[in-house]
């Protein structure tokens, strides 16, 4: 066994069945038990995951250079701040996804499952900067689509370049700041051991390696889930209150069946974020086992990037049009 490997007790406890009770130690790498230790299902799992892996990101990928190449969604942002946001959230998908899932396919084809110290911290500062931001951004688009519906007559005053500039800087500062907080506060703490019985440097999978009390740690956890979940979550359904009933008063004409597809997709993608960071933590740890937790995680960091460029995005006329307009150029070439 390499060194910094030290026997697995009961997990979240510094002891275990037959073993004094453990000290802290030096961790300079840590051990991943990933999804499965059967090498059949790692190699299924791979190939599943590269497929998904690949979705995503060129995925994500071609919604930000749709964007950038069809001059009626970029410029100037004045006039599409919606897909100037939308850029912004393709982005932070791709760096999100790509803090944890290349470390799992190298994980999946190695009988040595493991990751240096410091980057472990990097991977769960990422993927914490990235998962926040987020949040704070599906909040931003759902206030741009409240104004836009209920105020479009002052829908260009209120949104203008400045402002979506500003809120999107906004989500990133608060989303980083808040992991270095987090991040911070967790590698602070004593370790008893380094094998993490989870597929990737998780905040709560760390936790569980801490030789001391974590009940400060975990007060942390929920009230910055709080400030990080809730506000946007409650931004997102203020928004569409206010929508949806003035999206009904108005008619069921071409221009209100197009906003209320918008809606109802960015709905499924906000639905889906916030109800797997709800599951996550906003829930006693002793009420999930950590099978369900990896289900979850699973979830958020390969399924939801996924959606997002295909229900928000490629639902939208205007980024098909675009679509089809760069491939009718493409072909012209051909």
């Amino acid at each position: 066994m390499k060194e910094n490997s030290f026997p697995q007790g009961e997990e979240g406890q510094c002891g275990g069945t037959g073993f004094e009770i453990w000290k802290p130690h030096v961790v300079s790498e840590f051990i991943l038990l990933g999804l499965s230790s059967d090498w059949d299902i790692q190699v299924s799992l791979f190939v599943l995951f590269l497929i998904m892996y690949l979705v995503t990101v060129l995925g994500n990928f071609l919604i930000v250079l749709l964007i950038r190449l069809d001059g009626r969604l970029h410029t100037p942002i004045l006039h599409s701040p919606m897909y100037f946001f939308l850029s912004v959230l393709s982005l932070v998908d791709i760096y999100y996804t790509n803090s944890t899932v290349p470390q799992m396919f190298i994980d999946f084809l190695s009988s040595w499952k493991s990751i240096s110290f410091h980057g472990c911290v990097l991977q769960l500062y990422v993927s914490l900067a990235m998962g926040r931001t987020e949040f704070f951004l599906l909040g931003t688009i759902a206030y741009d689509c409240y104004v836009a519906v209920c105020h479009p007559l002052h829908y260009t005053l209120i949104m203008n370049g400045g402002l979506c500039l500003g809120l999107a800087a906004g989500c990133l500062v608060a989303g980083f700041m808040n992991s270095l907080m987090q991040t911070i506060i967790i590698f602070q703490l004593p370790l008893c051991h380094n094998i993490i019985n989870y597929f990737a440097c998780e905040m709560l999978a760390v936790l569980r390696l801490a030789c001391a009390d974590i009940s400060f740690n975990m007060i942390m956890v929920a009230i910055s889930g709080f400030l990080v979940i809730m506000p946007p979550c409650f931004l997102v359904l203020f928004s569409y209150a206010c929508v949806v009933p003035t999206i009904l008063h108005i008619c069921f004409s071409q221009g209100c069946l197009k906003a209320f597809g918008i809606c109802t997709s960015h709905l499924s993608v906000a639905s889906m974020c916030f109800g797997t960071a709800f599951s996550s933590y906003m829930r006693p740890v002793s009420g999930s086992s950590t099978e369900q937790e990896k289900t979850v995680a699973f979830f958020y960091a390969i399924v939801t990037p996924i959606l997002d460029p295909l229900i928000y995005s490629l639902r939208d006329k205007d980024v098909i049009g675009a679509l089809q307009k760069v491939l009718g150029k493409f072909s012209q070439k051909g």
